[in-house]
């Protein structure tokens, strides 16, 4: 019996995770919730799970959920420390960090350094101190699991010798798909009067509103894109972004013999969350079977950075180290909230992020103060770039 903590239970990640839990309640069960201010939803999981931890973000809402679940003995703490307390926990066997943003990180960092098995969807946790977090999975014996469909499709076809010696795997390059969200086919001029709505539609997955956006501007495949560098030990120059629109086939491996190897699945984020719960073993994750013969064709472009520029900032971000993908995700987790609160347009985005990072010197990401200390400099930088195209 696997006891889980979950990092972000009330989001789209959280509640696919808890649904597959809930088909195998013989191999799993729920040691902590936590979510930030969504207290009804995380009362509702309490109830049906009856973790005997749960976690929110203020004292507010901490007493909101005590009220709720006056008559269950259901620990209830707030705030960072107690987010940390859960993910360390001798008490659970297993995390899924899936917070979203710079938030998830100090907890998912603690999961690390507790030697747990990470179910890893919080992407920020490696493109803001890739080389810290790598760094304490393996001093403290933790096991990483990647979450994201792309990198756990990468993790199905990789050879299982990899991990012990990346050199002898014959690994010529490390395709990311990329269904290319909403605004594939739109015209690139007409993108300066997208809405949030129209940005939060997406055509193939069911994900929050940043995730949303992110995959609207390709920021989200940018993040991944850094993220695979760390996880899978590959330089800028081996990992390229393919279009894929029927988010059918989730990643692939290109081998030096001409080989590429490919995970294929509906786009359905229950299939990589079944796996890694269950690794090497495989159980049943609630998602239908993928049937082929509905395809007439699958498509692939090369990327526009022309239409997404903040796809080619990642890269950027990536090939200049340090603190400069922390900087980038800071100065993206602003302008994108900016634009749901509809201060900038949609194709402000990709120009706050820009200015930001030319405006910014990048140090060494040496350790998680200095990594957050630059993520705060950021956010104020770009903070302000918000308030100039906002009066504008």
């Amino acid at each position: 019996m696997q006891r889980i903590t979950i990092l972000g239970a009330t989001g789209s990640i959280g509640a696919s995770t808890l649904d597959v839990l809930a088909r195998h309640p013989e191999r799993y069960s729920v040691y902590a919730l936590s979510a930030h201010a969504r207290v009804q939803e995380l009362a509702g999981q309490c109830r049906r799970f009856r973790p005997q931890r749960a976690v929110v973000g203020s004292p507010e809402a901490a007493a909101q959920l005590a009220a709720l679940l006056h008559d269950l003995p259901i620990d209830i703490g707030h705030g960072e420390a107690a987010l940390c307390e859960i993910a360390s926990s001798p008490d659970t066997d297993t995390v899924m960090a899936a917070i979203v943003g710079a938030a998830g990180l100090a907890p998912t960092l603690a999961a690390a350094r507790a030697g747990k098995k990470v179910l890893l969807a919080n992407k920020e946790a490696l493109v803001m101190s890739g080389q810290l977090f790598m760094d304490a999975v393996r001093e403290h014996g933790a096991t990483l699991l990647p979450i994201d469909s792309e990198h756990n499709a990468i993790f199905q076809s990789l050879p299982s010798h990899y991990a012990r010696d990346p050199n002898a795997a014959g690994v010529a390059k490390v395709l990311l798909t990329a269904s290319g969200g909403p605004f594939l086919q739109r015209t690139v001029e007409t993108l300066e009067h997208v809405t949030p709505e129209e940005a939060c539609k997406h055509p193939n997955w069911s994900m929050g509103r940043k995730i949303s956006v992110d995959s609207a501007t390709m920021m989200n495949k940018g993040l991944e894109v850094i993220e695979a560098h760390w996880l899978f030990g590959a330089p800028a120059d081996l990992i390229e972004v393919v279009i894929h629109p029927q988010s059918v086939i989730h990643s692939m491996v290109s081998y030096v013999d001409g080989s590429v190897l490919a995970q294929l699945g509906n786009p359905d984020m229950r299939t990589p969350i079944a796996h890694a719960l269950a690794f090497p073993e495989r159980i049943a994750s609630g998602v239908a079977q993928l049937d082929l013969t509905q395809w007439a064709a699958l498509q692939f472009h090369q990327p526009d950075f022309g239409r997404f520029p903040c796809l080619a900032l990642a890269f950027d971000a990536l090939r200049a180290g340090g603190t400069a993908p922390a900087l980038l995700n800071a100065a993206n987790e602003v302008a994108v909230q900016a634009f749901l609160d509809r201060r900038i347009g949609f194709r402000d985005i990709d120009r706050v992020v820009r200015r930001t990072m030319d405006a910014s010197t990048y140090g060494d990401a040496a350790s998680i103060e200095a990594v957050m200390a630059q993520d705060a400099l950021a956010r104020s930088a770009a903070g302000c770039i918000v308030d100039t195209l906002a009066r504008a």
